[in-house]
């Protein structure tokens, strides 16, 4: 074969941190030292006279021959290192270049040495002279495994192994291929090609075969070097290998194959057999499908036209090739990489560990949860073992409430499984701006720093000279690149969070959830792409995104069909406690006493679950999946709609049962361990699934435990007696609670004698609104006429709607409550709340509260919450917080009176403040706070409703009728 020549691409440079270039120029004599700088802050919370510590934070001073610096302060120890090493290197390079500040003086680069391709070519055919050398033989490496294996073969193919190992094996071989062109990431034909072309210049140490793609040595070993090198045979048994055949054409069904391997034989022979192959010269292999340590490969024949054109023009074979038509869909889609022809799959091969050879059986299941974890929501299933239970999360919370891979974690396995670049995160600090306006509290100015960093952890750019300023919060911006640096996909939230990795986690999980609708919809219009892209702050580019996932639509099939289920299952909305309605699924049933334990939205649930295949009319099962505990927050949606709707309403010990029709097939064989036993069960359609829950526990959210680890009664029964205790004093006889969530308030005014006529809870929680439905049905329905407190409540009703939409039927009431809600709003929506509720729904009395921001430092040096911080993040543990993850804001006392004053000047009310947990007149006042509005007037004339001034906003979700002691669901 001709040599033929090589294209002159320039390799692209990995970069050095400057600590790097530090440790090359002057190795030991560097010395860092690291000292811990303790500073005092102030927590922000204007008037509150509680000192603090500060955070933790590093300096570093870097000593060197004849120069000396010391970096600024920072919260990690590697971040105050990198940048004295930064400021080392700029005092250097300044006096060695005569007062000019360049990095590249004196032939020092941040980049690795860059060979020409000359140099490179030239290294391809030393390694390959040394592939097949006497000591390599010896050695522990894969690829000397392939060689000890066909030097065991008897006749002509003694000796021969396919050009495709080489290239798969040794990666140093591989990675000079790939300087020379880096068209050999793509394209496993050029990489071949290259080596063909050495071995051709080599013709006195290895000879190839023409028209076949193997290779061997020229001269045969030494009898003394196979002998020490290959062990002596055992015996020649046999031994059955499970692998799994991938026909090219899509009509023909993925099926399970069985490999009777010899243990004397090399195992690519008895695959070539399977490939109806005389010998296997003509094999190719695939890089490792999942885990780069895995042996899982693809095995296929290579195309007839390129080895005819092979020594001709690699570029016009590809062309030849595509012409075949007999394009591997499916095997391509799992290796990233064009495959003709049929293929096998099989985990089996030489590793760096072990002269013998390692092999694994594989099933269906193996091969489907392949295809699931090359799709955002399917690693998140497998990373969490809960394939028919689990969905990735649309919310990202906090790390203590988040289970299985993390976003970060998991968009960096998905890039590298579709043979993406490591993803690109770029951190801004920003610096806090506290002021005492009432629309500028908490508020965040420009960025300060930019940090950018890929998903090993190492800073590419950083902003190393600024010091970090305590109180500060993060934005994360993400960037997804092709191996040829190709920008695919771009996300720049606007959301700001007070800790870096909140930032990193959140702006992970918005490219995820595209990637995730995507996949599902691969058929989706690009307007409305660009539509759920723009909703998520995400930027992408329609040719490298098709470039990047064409191969996706040979198996979109299997997921379309899956999203279809997906969306039947969650259009249905529960309207009546133990009924679900629509497709997909029929009554469930709740056993066990009512234990009062139960989880809304910000809980951990825990419960114990089994999925089972069950024959629709009798009593066969086949079980599917079960966990003894699995833990998931209520509210994020990680798990399928309905597990979270039945959960919801269950209290702790309580046991629950419900049926849905059959997801997809190939869901299902993911999920099962006996794939032979359920496949011909699926070809019926007289199945369903049944899910069998138990409820084990239920951890409240930080805020609750905080509360309580302080005050007894908690702070929620305390605000409820505040409410109470303003009903029975104003005699009022109509009440709404506005964000009534779960009912919680409602149910606790079951509990107490009062005036009360009429209770209206309203809520745009529809899950939260079908809790509080069962619990006060239940609390409703059990006692007599004599027993019960509420004998004067004629009606509840309960709504589903916004607060900030007005319904005439919530006009003029007596009294309005509106507890703890306006924080988990948006602060120009909670402003927007309170004129609504006093210029249009005009309440007689309106009590509103809220934290107080200033007593944050005390709940949480009093809770046990040290016990979830992230030990990475020690600073995070010394800065106030918000109570909860989910509050938007939190007004400090000035605040919240300033806006209290203003609202009721506004609307001619009165206004009073107050609060529970805590003394007002001790610092730092209420741990709630409490405004109370009183309407100055009363509604008359004018002010009543007309007939033309009725509005009906909200739908009624669950009605109770005194009278008749009823209830039903409209």
């Amino acid at each position: 074969m001709e040599t033929g020549g090589y294209p002159a691409v320039v390799m692209q440079k990995p970069t050095l941190t400057p600590k790097a270039v530090i440790k090359k120029r002057f190795g030991d004599q560097a010395c860092y030292k690291v000292e811990e700088v303790v500073e005092s802050t102030e927590i922000g919370c204007p008037g509150l006279a509680i000192t603090q510590k500060g955070p933790c934070l590093y300096r570093c001073s870097l000593q060197l021959p004849e120069v000396s610096v010391v970096s600024g302060t920072f919260k990690k120890k590697k971040e105050a290192e990198q940048s004295a090493s930064e400021l080392a290197l700029e005092k250097v390079f300044t006096y060695m270049n005569g007062g000019v500040s360049t990095i590249t003086a004196l032939g020092i680069h941040l980049t690795e040495n860059n060979p020409t391709s000359e140099e490179s070519w030239d290294d391809v055919v030393a390694r390959l002279k040394y592939l097949f050398s006497n000591e390599f033989l010896k050695s522990l490496h894969p690829l000397s495994g392939h060689l000890r294996a066909a030097l065991q073969r008897e006749g002509d193919h003694c000796g021969w192994i396919p050009v495709s190992l080489i290239t798969i094996c040794d990666s140093k071989i591989y990675n000079l291929c790939k300087s020379i062109d880096p068209k050999v990431e793509s394209n496993p034909f050029l990489v071949i090609s290259y080596v063909m072309r050495a071995a051709a210049s080599l013709s006195e140490v290895v000879c190839t075969s023409e028209g076949k793609l193997w290779i061997r040595r020229q001269i045969q070993y030494p009898h003394e070097i196979i002998d020490s090198a290959i062990p002596k045979p055992g015996s020649s048994e046999s031994f059955l290998i499970r692998a799994i055949s991938i026909p090219c054409l899509q009509e023909k069904s993925v099926e399970v194959l069985n490999l009777n391997v010899s243990s004397t034989g090399y195992y690519l022979d008895f695959i070539a057999n399977q490939l109806g192959l005389v010998d296997a010269s003509n094999i190719l292999v695939s890089r490792p499908i999942g885990k780069a340590s895995s042996e899982t490969r693809l095995y296929f024949t290579a195309p007839q036209s390129y080895l005819l054109e092979l020594s001709s023009d690699y570029l016009n074979a590809k062309e030849v090739i595509a012409c075949e038509g007999s394009f591997n869909e499916r095997a391509s889609y799992l290796s990233g990489e064009d495959i003709y022809g049929d293929a096998i799959l099989a985990s089996i091969g030489y590793t760096w560990k072990s002269m013998d050879l390692f092999h694994e059986d594989l099933s269906l299941q193996s091969y489907y949860r392949i295809i699931l974890g090359k799709i955002p929501g399917g690693v998140y299933k497998l990373s969490r073992g809960a394939i028919l239970a689990a969905e990735l999360p649309l919310a990202y919370t906090t790390k203590t409430n988040w289970r299985g891979s993390f976003p970060r974690e998991i968009l960096c396995t998905f890039c590298r499984r579709h043979r993406l670049s490591e993803p690109v995160f770029s951190t801004i600090r920003t610096s806090e701006a506290m002021t005492s306006g009432l629309n500028k509290n908490l508020k965040v100015n420009e960025s300060a720093v930019e940090e950018t960093q890929h998903a090993s952890g190492c800073i590419v750019a950083t902003g190393a000279k600024e010091e970090v300023e305590s109180g500060g919060t993060f934005r994360c911006e993400v960037k997804i690149y092709s191996k040829f640096q190709d920008l695919i996909i771009e996300c720049s939230p606007k959301d700001s969070y007070k800790r870096q990795p909140d930032s990193i986690q959140n702006a992970s999980l918005k490219v995820l959830l595209w990637l995730n609708m995507y996949f599902m919809n691969p058929d989706m219009p690009v307007e409305r792409l660009n539509c759920s892209a723009t909703e998520l702050n995400i930027q992408f580019y329609p040719q490298h995104l098709m470039k990047a996932f064409g191969l996706y639509q040979s198996v979109q099939n299997f997921w379309h069909s899956e999203i279809q289920g997906g969306i039947l299952l969650q259009s249905n909305r529960m309207n009546m406690p133990h009924t679900m309605l629509g497709h997909g699924i029929g009554s469930f049933n709740i056993e066990g006493p009512d234990s009062g334990v139960s989880a809304s939205n910000g809980c951990l649930s825990c419960i114990s679950y089994s999925v089972s295949l069950l024959t629709e009319g009798e009593n066969t099962k086949e079980l599917l999946e079960s966990t003894d505990e699995f833990e998931f927050e209520i509210g994020s949606v990680s798990v399928i709609s309905h597990l979270e709707t039945v959960v919801t309403q269950m209290t702790v010990g309580q046991s629950a049962f419900f049926c849905m029709d059959l997801p997809p097939k190939e869901l299902i064989l993911a999920a099962t361990d006996d794939c032979e036993r359920v496949v011909p069960m699926l070809a019926s359609r007289t199945y369903c699934l049944e899910y069998t829950i138990t409820l084990l526990r239920v951890t409240e959210p930080l805020e609750d435990r905080m509360e309580q680890a302080l005050f007894s009664p908690p702070l929620s029964k305390q605000r409820v007696g505040f409410a109470v205790q303003h009903i029975k004093e104003s005699g009022a006889t109509t009440l709404v609670d506005f964000g009534c969530g779960a009912g919680s308030l409602l149910d606790s005014l079951l509990n107490y004698e009062t005036s009360l006529e009429k209770i209206v809870g309203v809520d745009i929680s529809n899950k939260s609104l079908v809790r509080a439905a069962k619990v006060l049905h239940t609390k409703l329905s059990k006692k007599s006429d004599a027993d019960v407190p509420f004998a004067e409540l004629k009606s509840l009703v309960l709504y589903d709607g916004s607060i900030l939409d007005f319904d005439s039927r919530l006009y003029g009431f007596d009294i309005g409550t509106c507890l703890e809600v306006i924080e988990h709003m948006e602060e120009d929506q909670a402003c927007l709340f309170g004129d609504i509720v006093l210029s249009s729904f005009l309440p007689r009395i309106l009590i509103v509260s809220t934290p107080n921001y200033e007593y944050n430092v005390i709940l949480q040096k009093s809770s046990l919450s040290s016990q979830e911080e992230d030990p990475d993040d020690k600073t995070q543990s010394q800065s106030c917080k918000f109570r909860n993850h989910d509050h938007k804001f939190e007004w400090t006392r000035e605040q919240f009176n300033h806006w209290a004053t203003e609202l009721a000047a506004r609307h001619d009310y009165s206004v009073e403040f107050s609060g529970v947990g805590g003394s007002g007149d001790l610092e730092p006042g209420f741990a709630s706070q409490i405004a109370v509005f009183r309407r100055r007037y009363p509604l008359q004339g004018d002010d009543l409703l007309k007939d033309t001034d009725i509005e009906r906003q909200y739908d009624i979700v669950w009605e109770w009728n005194g009278s008749t002691r009823s209830r039903s669901a409209l």
